[in-house]
């Protein structure tokens, strides 16, 4: 139990690339990390609870939670890093597909967020960000990718949604929409390619994305945004 009035925040998909940065930098913050994905190391970090399942199930979500209040006692973060990305022409999409992107991106985000929320108010307060793409607002046809748009884009009308229904309970809602970052879904053949994608002339780091969700942390008059962290696709090119 969490008896020093520490802050708690549950990230999810939080084994490998942005999900393991942000686990690691919220620690830097003095967090403990309720840590979840399917492939999930146990951790030698006291503060941290790691927990093995596919966040697509609403079992996971209500494990995750009762596991990190029983640990902690207490959520103040949510961050839905979770996420699958296929691209396809719109057509050549299969009902395997739609059910992965779907299952993890929306169920995924749904369930774990009323528990989180349902405690937040509790507690008076919280915050919750969900990592989307810059291809929501920014569609490219070399990347053809509608279930991205379709499932990140409902995460990015929802963010909005939520920050307004509790901007008067304390609970913050926030989004970063990401470019292509460098992360173990990106091999390396690719990453020259990858990067010309971006105005920059660059793939983002996962130190980037961190940097965004610990700024969006501490902005407490920051709610509802969608800030885009994707070395210049959103404004143009």
């Amino acid at each position: 139990m969490n008896t020093q009035g520490q802050k708690v925040a549950v990230i999810t998909g939080a084994s490998q690339g942005i999900g393991a940065g942000l686990v690691t930098a919220y620690r830097k913050l003095g967090y403990a990390v309720v840590a979840t994905s399917r492939s999930m190391e146990e951790s030698s970090d006291a503060d941290i609870l790691t927990i093995r399942g596919d966040i697509a199930d609403r079992a996971t979500a209500e494990h995750v939670i009762a596991a990190g209040l029983e640990r902690f006692g207490r959520i103040d973060t949510l961050v839905n890093n979770a996420g699958v990305f296929v691209s396809k022409p719109f057509t050549e999409f299969t009902e395997d597909d739609y059910d992965k992107v779907m299952g993890v991106n929306v169920n995924g985000f749904f369930r774990i967020s009323q528990l989180v929320i349902e405690q937040m108010l509790k507690q008076g307060g919280g915050h919750i960000v969900q990592i989307t793409t810059s291809l929501v607002e920014h569609p490219n046809s070399n990347v053809p990718s509608v279930l991205a748009s379709l499932s990140k884009g409902g995460l990015q009308a929802a963010t909005k949604a939520l920050a307004i229904e509790y901007a008067s309970r304390g609970i913050r809602s926030n989004a970063v929409a990401l470019g292509t970052i460098k992360t173990p879904m990106h091999p390396e053949q690719y990453h020259a390619a990858l990067a010309e994608l971006h105005p920059v002339g660059r793939m983002g780091e996962i130190s980037d994305i961190a940097d965004a969700v610990l700024y969006l942390e501490n902005a407490p008059f920051v709610t509802g945004a969608i800030l885009p962290v994707d070395g210049g696709q959103t404004a143009g090119h």
